[in-house]
């Protein structure tokens, strides 16, 4: 293929700030070492080709498909002045495992309409477009950490997105784990999840209705009294995990910046059970990883990204990551579930062009 460009995007674990996003609230993702790779040329025609593992979709640009290629042609939609192109998509990144492989994907294919068409446009607007798509083709009304977690990431680097403001504030902050001898481990329990089909939507919705009730704009913004004025019983559960979590983003930024790694350890594990008892995303699958890994050695886990399968990260002493691969091996063994995918990651660089 002639004048083939190449973008290298990772996937993304958000340390913490789970659900926060679209509340208005703040959020601590890191790019990761895995993600796809994406090799596009431009086309004199609006017709589009994409290929991956062995599968090929064409369509035209304005056309919706209901395919496995659906969210490509839904990124082709949302960026204006969008031209045809061929788009080979190669991935290392488990699909479903909460590592934001849909945010990869669209932010992938909307920088390379971007950079073919030559359209000008900024990570924010690329950002906007991926989640654009991501609303109309899956259904989820996801919020923009993921994207401009993928568009930010810098090696070495957490990204601190607060969606207090419109359009979100982003900035770089440094994280080494690894010189004080920690690791950061993502388990891949095997639950797959969906937004468009779980109960991603219904927690959004659930949190816009507790904020309309205090006369707020976004639920974040809720002071801690907030939580007596709600007589909804669930409503407040979600009111109190998101007042929480940002409380606890607040005191992680601060456990990072000082290196206090035990402090960020605990934060993590009650950024679980909020989630797991509050926000009610989490799953048997997640909690078993999450209560192995801290059995094992862990300083603190918490299951990432939106739930209702996915993934966990745990905080974990380098010479305790084989202890914790191993329990949580076992407890999966145990009750006769798959063995998860257990790896180490690294803070590493945001959606890039490579060749």
């Amino acid at each position: 293929m002639a004048d083939v460009r190449t973008w290298r995007i990772p996937g993304r674990v958000n340390l913490i700030g789970e659900h926060l996003d679209y509340s208005g609230g703040p959020a601590l993702p890191f790019a990761i070492d895995r993600g796809l790779t994406l090799k596009a040329r431009a086309r004199d025609d609006d017709t589009v080709n994409v290929w991956s593992d062995g599968r090929k979709a064409s369509f035209t640009v304005g056309e919706s498909t209901d395919d496995w290629a659906a969210l490509v042609a839904g990124v082709v939609r949302a960026v204006p002045g969008a031209r045809g192109a061929d788009l080979v998509v190669e991935s290392d990144l488990p699909v479903g495992a909460g590592l934001s492989s849909s945010a990869a994907l669209t932010c992938g294919v909307a920088s390379a309409l971007d950079e073919l068409g030559s359209l000008g446009l900024s990570r924010m607007d690329v950002a906007k477009a991926s989640q654009q798509a991501e609303h109309e083709t899956s259904g989820a009304p996801t919020g923009l950490m993921d994207q401009l977690a993928v568009l930010h990431g810098r090696a070495g680097h957490a990204v601190l997105v607060d969606c207090a403001t419109d359009p979100p504030s982003v900035r770089e902050v440094p994280i080494d784990v690894e010189a004080d001898g920690l690791a950061l481990v993502v388990i891949v329990t095997g639950a797959s999840h969906e937004h468009g089909t779980s109960g991603y939507a219904d927690r959004r919705r659930e949190c816009e209705e507790a904020a309309a009730l205090l006369g707020l704009d976004h639920l974040a913004e809720a002071g801690p009294d907030a939580i007596l004025r709600i007589e909804d019983e669930t409503l407040k559960a979600r009111t109190r995990h998101v007042i929480t979590e940002t409380a606890r983003v607040r005191g992680a930024l601060r456990a990072v910046e000082s290196g206090a790694w035990t402090q960020l350890g605990t934060m993590l594990t009650a950024s679980h059970a909020s989630l797991r008892d509050d926000f009610q995303v989490s799953c048997a699958e997640l909690d078993v990883a999450v209560d192995a890994a801290l059995e094992a050695g862990a300083l603190g886990a918490r299951m990432t990204g939106g739930g209702f399968g996915g993934s966990a990260v745990a905080l974990v002493p380098q010479d305790r990551v084989r202890p914790v691969r191993e329990l949580v091996e076992q407890r999966y063994d145990s009750v006769g579930w798959p063995a998860p995918d257990i790896f180490v990651v690294h803070p590493s660089d945001g959606a890039r062009l490579e060749a």
